[in-house]
This record gives C-alpha cells, sequence and structure tokens, in this order.
C-alpha cells in the first residue's frame, strides 16, 4: 500500500508541475477557423490596424501614441500593403497556422505570427529549412524592396 502511495504521489508531483500554456483568445479564435475565414480575418486585420493608424493621426496627430503606433503595428501592415501584389494571403494563412502549431508561441500576438508569416513567405526556398537559412532577419518597412 505505501508503495502505491509513493508512486501515486510521485505521479501526480509529476503531474502539477507540467505547464500547459494557454491559449490567448486570438489564437483560440484563429484555430476554429476555416481557411476562407482565416483569409478574411487576415486582410481584416491589416484594414484595422490601416484604419487605426489613420485615425490617431487625424485625431491625434503625428508624436506619441501615433508615433509607437506605426512603429509596433502599422509599419508592418504598410509594408505588407506595399507588397499586396506579390503577397498570397492563402500561403501567408498556412504561415500564420505555422507559426501557432508551435506550443510555445501559443500566447504570442498576432502581429508577430503576422510578421513570421509575411517574412517566411517572402524568403527564398521550397523548404522550411531553406527559407530559414535564407531569411534575413531586417526591419519590414514599406516601400522598400
Amino acid at each position: 500500500m505505501k508503495k502505491w502511495l509513493a508512486i501515486i504521489s510521485f505521479a501526480c508531483v509529476l503531474t502539477a508541475q507540467t505547464k500547459e500554456v494557454p491559449l490567448s483568445p486570438v489564437v483560440t479564435y484563429w484555430k476554429t477557423l476555416t481557411i476562407e475565414e482565416k483569409e478574411i480575418f487576415l486582410f481584416s486585420y491589416l484594414v484595422q490596424v490601416y484604419e487605426t493608424h489613420n485615425e490617431l493621426k487625424n485625431d491625434i496627430g503625428y508624436g506619441g501614441i501615433t508615433e509607437w503606433y506605426y512603429d509596433n503595428r502599422a509599419e508592418l501592415i504598410y509594408g505588407i500593403f506595399d507588397h499586396l501584389e506579390h503577397v498570397d494571403i492563402y500561403e501567408m494563412v498556412k504561415w500564420v497556422d505555422e507559426f501557432y502549431s508551435h506550443g510555445e508561441y501559443a500566447n504570442r500576438p498576432f502581429y508577430e505570427a503576422l510578421e513570421f508569416a509575411f517574412r517566411f513567405q517572402q524568403a527564398a526556398g521550397s523548404t522550411m529549412l531553406e527559407k530559414y537559412e535564407n531569411l534575413q532577419f531586417k526591419k519590414i518597412t514599406p516601400g522598400k524592396n
């Protein structure tokens, strides 16, 4: 009996120590969507960030929060819009799925998944390893190829 109690206690301690990372609400929502719905969500996100930045410029002007929003959210979106004729939204959805398929990224913000998707879609190579090796980690800026 003592042997089984020790084994059960040890199993409970091990189970309690394994940490399951809870999913963020955006990731949970993303995982429930179909491919077509993900494409719509992705494009809607791009438009929402663009419109928010324009509203900030019109209401508050430049500087402060507007500058922060541009540097941390909108600059990536403007970069994606500048490459929109070369960007395949379906491919970006697949790369966002790839980003969120790794448990350690389950709570990462959507814009990080979007940046990952854009970079990997633009990178040369046909396999994930080739793309990773060819990827240049430079900041995505609008108007630059």
